[in-house]
This record gives structure tokens, C-alpha cells and sequence, in this order.
């Protein structure tokens, strides 16, 4: 891991939508697993959100740089978020950095068959679970290095889509979420949140954020 950690820029994060394995509470990691109907329309309504928190601060969609995963389910949650935020839109940059952790062997069998033993499931990890590393997978340790090598790459305000894993890692790097309580912490599909100064706000979609 990088000796000194970034200085981290203001940016909002947004997690994909809901996929079919999401519903069934299967480990998906690196497969490339599509967004279903639901998580379709969390994305459309985490768009409209976006725009409300920019039109609130007084900013633009053209005032951040913006990044999303190579996987298909954050590419589209991107897209979708993009048509509801409205042009003038800058490019978005597709950054390998943010791919979702692997759980390599483990990808496709669900969170219970596996919590018996071969893998503790999230609210029940202690914080050696930060290190625990699947056959074949990453650990979140693993994924915290490259999370702080995309952090070092920023260059100003940012609009991030990727995943969970992601925004686990951003909690304890970030936050100084404890390694328990960020592996136990579930993400949510349905949120945008603000990272500012060391502080991550969340904000639910489908609420008012006018005030």
C-alpha cells in the first residue's frame, strides 16, 4: 500500500442499481451481472437526486471530472444517472480501479451457503475480515491499494459510479471507518453520497433535498 495517502477532493459517489444476484443475495464481485427493472429505476431516481445536490450547491454536471467501473451494471446505473442529470455533461472516464472486489471461487454462490464456513457474511465479519482473501479473489486490503492509487490520480471534484466494495473501502480510507465496521456497513443502491472533508454524507433518493 502507498506510504502517504491522497489528499481527497470533494466528489459524490453513487453505487450501481440492483441486479438479479443483488436480489437473490448472491456474491457477484468481478461478473458482469446486468442491473434488473428495480435497479434501473434506483438509478433513474439517484440521477434526478444528483441533479437536486448540484443545483443545490450551485454547481453544474461540467464542475467534476467523472469516473465509473468497467463493469456493465455501473456503466448503465451511469448512463441513466446521466440522462436524468441533463447536458451540458462532460466525458466519463471508465477506470479499471473501480471494479468491484472478486470474490474469485466464491462469485455466484449465495451469501448463506457460504456463511457457515467458507466465508463470513456481512453484520456477522470480525475485523480479520479486511485480509481474508477468496481463492482466486481480492481482499479488501487488496482492493485499498488501488482505491488510494485512483484517490492519488484526482485532480479535482469528482462524480464517481462504481460499487459496494468500493465504497466500503472509501468509508475506512476516508472516514476511518474500523476494518469491522466497514466489512459489516451495507452499502446502499438507492443513495447518493457526498464525500467532503473527510466526511461522507448520505442521501437517500426519493426524498426531498431542496432546503
Amino acid at each position: 500500500m502507498p506510504t502517504t495517502e491522497p489528499t481527497w477532493p470533494e466528489f459524490y459517489f453513487v453505487r450501481h442499481g440492483e441486479t438479479a444476484w443483488n436480489a437473490e443475495g448472491r456474491y457477484q464481485g468481478s461478473r458482469d451481472i446486468p442491473l434488473n427493472g428495480r435497479g434501473r429505476g434506483q438509478a433513474e431516481l439517484n440521477g434526478e437526486l444528483l441533479k437536486t445536490l448540484l443545483a443545490r450547491s450551485g454547481r453544474t454536471a461540467a464542475d467534476f471530472t467523472w469516473y465509473v467501473s468497467p463493469l456493465g451494471r455501473a456503466r448503465e446505473t451511469m448512463d441513466r444517472i446521466r440522462a436524468r442529470v441533463g447536458e451540458p455533461l462532460p466525458d466519463v472516464t471508465i477506470d479499471p480501479r473501480l471494479i468491484e472486489i472478486s470474490f474469485g471461487i466464491y462469485e455466484g454462490h449465495l451469501h448463506t451457503e457460504l456463511a457457515s464456513g467458507a466465508m463470513a457474511i456481512a453484520g456477522e465479519r470480525d475485523a480479520s475480515f479486511w485480509h481474508f482473501r477468496p481463492p482466486e479473489g481480492e481482499s479488501y486490503d487488496d482492493v485499498a491499494t488501488r482505491v488510494l492509487d485512483f484517490g492519488a490520480s484526482l485532480t479535482g471534484p469528482s462524480i464517481i459510479v462504481s460499487h459496494g466494495g468500493i465504497l466500503r473501502v472509501l468509508r475506512h480510507l476516508i472516514e476511518g471507518f474500523p476494518h469491522e465496521r466497514a466489512v459489516n456497513w451495507f452499502p446502499p443502491q438507492d443513495s447518493v453520497v457526498h464525500f467532503a472533508k473527510g466526511v461522507a454524507s448520505v442521501y437517500p433518493a426519493g426524498q426531498s433535498w431542496d432546503d
